[in-house]
């Protein structure tokens, strides 16, 4: 108490001065018109510059929320169109009687960050904070809003490793919009923008801008997600087959959220699989 006391005492003036001041510009401001009108436009002017500042703060805070919300509200709207591509077939009479019903809700989405991405290696990955706990398991294909990006390869219990489209080792099925003809998209290693799709046959007729599409024919990815767009034919030496050159969809230098495809007859057809490959391989000892 002391100490106070002889604070106080030593800054007396300056308490005093502060006092008086104060109180001189309530009486400025309150008594003048032309004093208060300044007053309230440069009060105003600050005010408004803070509460700028704090809206800006916020705004960024709530970006990761507003970019789950969208990625979800993607997901659900891709699902939608692959329901309605499902009944087209089923109209047009490609399918068959033999469509399941149930064929509609094949697939589903589990949303994903991606934690680190390199682009810069002949193979290359990335990681996402989704593992085996959040359903991921090795073999599911990964697509951001532009297009496909990669297959998990490696699930842990929260994290998964990704094998990046820009790995020259891994191979997509692809094929030309609009066409029954499919090949395989590879990447060369040198431009993470450019890739090329092989083993077109060379009779099949393209157009520059065309887009090429994913062919189905795997259970990582379903049909008709977006690849990249045609930019060229690549000169070869086989004669029957054509490579297209194709730029990407997705910018893999700036990759934030994705999502997870989980084909829900993955595992029955595996079995499948599995099963096809022991018969042949009984086949060939009996040989």
């Amino acid at each position: 108490m002391r100490h106070l006391i002889n604070f106080l005492i030593r800054y007396s003036t300056w308490f005093v001065f502060a006092f008086y001041v104060v109180v001189s510009c309530i009486l400025l401001f309150k008594n003048n018109s032309y004093q208060q009108s300044i007053y309230l436009t440069s009060a105003n002017a600050v005010s408004s510059s803070i509460y700028g500042v704090r809206s800006d703060i916020t705004s960024y805070i709530g970006l990761r929320t507003v970019n789950e919300e969208l990625q979800a509200r993607n997901a659900d709207l891709t699902d939608e169109v692959l329901k309605l591509r499902q009944e087209l077939k089923k109209y047009q009479g490609i399918v068959g009687d033999t469509a399941d019903d149930k064929s509609d809700a094949r697939f589903d989405y589990i949303l994903a960050t991606v934690l680190n991405n390199s682009t810069r290696h002949p193979r290359n990955y990335f990681s996402i904070d989704k593992g085996y706990k959040d359903g991921v398991h090795p073999g599911m294909g990964v697509v951001d809003h532009n297009g496909i990006i990669g297959i998990v390869n490696v699930a842990g219990a929260h994290t998964a490793r990704v094998i990046s489209v820009l790995n020259v080792t891994q191979p997509f099925s692809v094929k030309l919009m609009g066409t029954s003809y499919f090949g395989m998209l590879t990447w060369h290693g040198t431009d993470p923008s450019i890739a090329y799709v092989e083993e077109i046959p060379k009779h099949v007729r393209y157009k520059i801008g065309q887009k090429i599409i994913t062919s189905g024919n795997s259970t990582a990815f379903p049909e008709g997600i977006s690849v990249g767009t045609v930019m060229g034919q690549v000169r070869t030496d086989n004669d029957n087959f054509v490579t297209l050159k194709v730029r990407l969809s997705s910018d893999f230098s700036n990759l934030s959220n994705v999502r997870v495809i989980k084909d829900i007859l993955k595992g029955e057809l595996d079995n499948l699989a599995k099963y096809d490959n022991r018969d042949m391989k009984n086949k060939s000892n009996k040989d």
